[in-house]
């Protein structure tokens, strides 16, 4: 078979002019072209007759996925992200999921990263000169980075000066980020340091704001917004932000004769605190001679510097340098049991202390736990939680046994066909979240109906419901496929049907949307009960 090839894209701010020559070339000769939808709009116009795969916004990993698995039947394959791809793109993460399955550059897919202009820089040029100095680009969604790290860096970048870039600063879930970071920010500089906000950069919804740093959060700021935080020598001029080079000691911009002329100032000896330089001259300041005295060269520091992080040194405190632990953001869902919903004192106690203070707990209405915490060490917490006696569970597009609590357990005919299905199914991946519902009467109260697989215990044998909408204005329950399921078929239907799902369906295609689509699952056909709805004018008539 012929290697496929694998390109990610980044495609810029996403107007036609500020998109590469080689962007439009790969986008093009692909095979395929995979990214989450509103990039896909952004350049369908050069697309020709290009398969296009198109997922939300949270669906990173299974485009990567996707993306390697087409790349590797011998396609070639474009992912695409806005701006540039290795910046909180998808480079990283292809380069992830190649790995994990083994691949070398050698022998595996080709793989080419299409650079593209990231949004500090097209957002900077909207805004005037606000990256003229020392500069960083700090994310504030903490979907994969704990946010107590985010605010370290925050933290880190304000003391240290540095012209900030903000990406992801709010969401429609996610809104304390931007509130605490503008926190942390007024605590080392100045309430009127400038700040531009720039949404939807070059496209038809451009907006542009400057402002500063103690009004920013009067204005609108989203997920297609890119906060620029100036530095403390950064103004204003004309409605524009400029940050000057930094080399007022050089040369002044008003004087008619400069200190150094342009060509002068890139000399090593006016540089002195040059890496190349081996000692620097200084005045010793302790005396009242002007007697020169050699100073350790900036080379020699950085050496030292670097011995100190590597261990080989301590600093001039006595304290050794110490590397911080990467930590994980380690995520899992935890319940008493799939039919038992009451949970222990002792249970409680055991979730307050794998937490700890940096850890959070959220409970669904699926009576669960999810758990989210910063840690090196998973192993440790999973084993303290079995331990504890709790039932664990993967989070994401996993499969999920929702069941009642069969009338506090008086009800159990049903209930080892409950635990089998989790025991066999429960958190295997899946294209997109998997719900089976499992009631253990026909009273339903659980509404097992209204899960991606219902099933309805009744008289001594199962109802199965197949491909429910749970939410939206369209919502319905799921289609009723088969009545007076023997319970010795249950299991291996079901299986039988989330086999064909998994296999079949698309990345982050839902079970009603894959029902809808290929009309027939195991035998079971699709009926269209879609609610037809009318929308009422305003009683005003507006």
């Amino acid at each position: 078979m012929e290697r496929g090839k694998l390109f990610v894209v980044g495609f810029g701010p996403g107007d036609f002019k500020h998109i590469t020559g080689r962007a439009v070339e790969v986008i093009q000769e692909s095979d395929l072209v995979i990214g989450y939808k509103t990039y896909v709009e952004l350049i369908e116009h050069f697309l020709n007759e290009q398969t296009v795969v198109s997922t939300g916004m949270t669906e990173e990993v299974s485009r990567a996925q996707e993306a390697v698995k087409q790349a590797e039947s011998g396609k070639k394959v474009a992912v695409i992200s806005s701006g540039d791809a290795g910046v909180y793109g998808m480079a990283g993460l292809i380069y992830e999921v190649l790995i994990e399955k083994g691949w070398k550059e050698a022998t595996g897919v080709e793989v080419e990263i299409v650079p593209g202009i990231s949004a500090i820089n097209s957002c900077a040029s909207l805004l005037g000169a606000p990256v003229m100095h020392d500069s960083c680009t700090i994310s504030l969604s903490d979907h994969l980075t704990p946010w107590g790290l985010i605010a370290k860096r925050v933290e880190a970048a304000a003391q240290a000066d540095f012209v900030i870039a903000l990406y992801n600063p709010r969401s429609g879930r996610r809104t304390r980020q931007i509130i605490e970071t503008q926190k942390i920010l007024l605590k080392y500089r100045s309430p009127e340091t400038p700040v531009g906000l720039v949404k939807s950069a070059y496209r038809d919804r451009q907006n542009v704001v400057i402002t500063n740093l103690a009004e920013m959060l009067n204005h609108d700021i989203g997920m297609l917004t890119t906060v620029i935080i100036g530095n403390s020598s950064t103004f204003l001029y004309d409605n524009l932000i400029i940050t000057p080079r930094g080399y007022q000691r050089k040369y002044t911009l008003n004087d008619e004769e400069q200190a150094l002329k342009p060509h002068q100032r890139l000399k090593k000896e006016a540089e002195p605190w040059s890496l190349e330089q081996e000692g620097n001259l200084a005045l010793d300041k302790g005396s009242h001679t002007e007697a020169p005295v050699v100073k350790q060269s900036s080379l020699e520091m950085a050496r030292a510097a670097l011995a100190m992080v590597n261990g080989k040194e301590r600093s001039s405190g006595g304290t050794p340098i110490v590397q911080q632990k990467i930590e994980a953001l380690f995520e899992l869902a935890v319940s008493p049991g799939v039919a038992n919903k009451e949970f222990t004192p002792m249970q409680l106690v055991t979730l307050a202390e794998v937490a700890g203070e940096k850890g959070r707990m959220e409970y669904t209405p699926h009576h669960k736990i999810v758990l989210r915490i910063p840690t090196a060490e998973p192993d440790t917490i999973t084993s303290q939680l079995k331990a504890a006696g709790f039932l664990l569970s993967p989070v994401g597009d996993v499969l999920s046994i929702k069941a009642c609590d069969f009338c506090d357990g008086e009800k159990t005919e049903s209930i080892p066909y409950a635990e089998e299905l989790e025991r066999i199914l429960g958190g295997s991946l899946m294209p997109k979240e998997l719900n089976i519902g499992f009631n253990g009467c026909g009273m339903s109260c659980y509404r097992a109906v209204m899960e991606d697989i219902g099933v309805v215990y009744r008289r001594g044998k199962f109802d199965l419901f197949l491909g429910a909408k749970p939410v939206g204005r369209t919502a319905h329950p799921g289609q009723l496929v088969a009545e007076g399921v023997e319970p010795d078929q249950l299991v291996s239907m079901i299986t039988k049907i989330v086999e064909e799902y998994k296999k079949n369906a698309h990345p982050n295609e839902r079970l009603f949307k894959y029902f809808k689509r290929v009309k027939e699952i195991q035998g079971y056909r699709y009926r269209d009960i879609t609610p037809v709805i009318e929308i009422e004018p305003a009683p005003c008539g507006d």
